[in-house]
């Protein structure tokens, strides 16, 4: 009986052992389990990294290639705008006394979208108010629409008052808390050029941001963007080319004459814009009268210009259907 009892006193014991070596064995085999599953995850997560960079790089170079197939005379190194973030500023040069030409144009513009990530700001531009009804209605609208900009300068076309706009924007739009640069191009037009802005905007997305010059080559001929000067309908420069005519002795000894020919010959002896691009046909003059410098409209279109009277304002705006989003109510009825 007492042998019975001794040798199930053994079997306990020799049970209660083999359990804690279960348990023990348990623990170990979990901590081996999770010791391989971080090595697998630090794997995995290198992979991902890897594939990641991979891509990147891929896109990267695609978005470069791709820049190389558009109609830019530039220096083979010159890198492509690779970022959707774009800042535009368009200048429209007019005159205190257009107030129906302004509100056309914001009408104009106003009901224009830019692509999603991209920035484009439209002003009328234009020198000190003489007047006291413009300092009265000016006043009006800068309150209402903020979208003048009146330069220091006796009004003028070709003496010195597109110098005075460029020159003075880094002045004003200098901002410590703001992006730098305010706007990667600036843009002088004329108010009497429609511009369609996504078309713009896509032209614009391939080509560097720095030492740029964009516009219709004149002469009407040419297709070589390093011959002579753009065409005064508007033509776009990157922002680093906006500082350089703010500090450069060349464009203030060299203020009177034609304005688009004379920025073409600051361009020219300062050695800027070793970045150049061409778009013409996609800018163009109206098709009446039919010159060297017009063609009909076609859906490709980034600005026409020469629309001279209310007439050829409606048959370009009719024509590019600016009225298809219009939405249906009860309030209205246009056929």
């Amino acid at each position: 009986m007492d042998e019975d009892r001794f040798n199930c006193r053994i079997e306990m014991k020799n049970a209660r052992l083999d359990r804690r070596r279960f348990v023990l064995s348990s623990f170990f085999f979990i901590l081996f389990l999770c010791f391989l599953a971080s090595i697998n995850e630090v794997r995995f997560d290198s992979l991902v990294k890897f594939g990641q960079c991979a891509l990147a790089s891929s896109m990267h170079s695609q978005s470069f290639n791709s820049s190389s197939d558009q109609n830019l005379s530039a220096a083979s190194n010159a890198s492509a705008s690779t970022s959707d973030d774009i800042r535009i500023l368009i200048g429209i040069l007019t005159l205190p006394d257009q107030y129906q030409r302004r509100n056309f144009l914001r009408l104009i513009y106003g009901t224009q979208e830019a692509p999603t990530g991209v920035k484009v700001d439209v002003k009328f531009v234009f020198c000190n108010l003489t007047k006291e009804d413009q300092k009265v209605l000016v006043a009006l609208e800068i309150m209402r629409y903020d979208d003048i900009i009146i330069l220091d300068c006796k009004e003028n076309m070709n003496k010195g008052k597109t110098y005075t706009y460029f020159s003075s924007l880094p002045e004003m739009l200098s901002d410590a808390n703001g992006p730098y640069p305010p706007y990667h191009y600036v843009m002088k037009a004329d108010d009497d050029t429609y511009f369609r802005v996504n078309n713009l905007v896509e032209s614009l997305r391939p080509l560097p941001r720095e030492d740029l010059y964009y516009g219709y080559v004149i002469p009407c001929p040419s297709m070589d963007p390093f011959k002579d000067y753009m065409s005064g309908m508007g033509y776009l420069i990157s922002w680093d080319i906006v500082e350089w005519i703010r500090e450069s002795d060349i464009p203030k000894n060299h203020l009177e004459g034609p304005e688009d020919k004379t920025f073409g010959d600051w361009i020219r002896e300062g050695h800027r814009a070793k970045n150049r691009y061409n778009a013409k046909w996609s800018m163009y003059n109206f098709p009446e009268p039919p010159t060297r410098c017009t063609h009909e409209l076609w859906p490709d279109t980034i600005a026409v210009h020469l629309l001279k009277n209310q007439e050829k304002w409606i048959r370009t705006l009719k024509y590019f259907n600016v009225t298809a989003h219009l939405k249906p109510s009860k309030l209205y009825h246009i056929p």
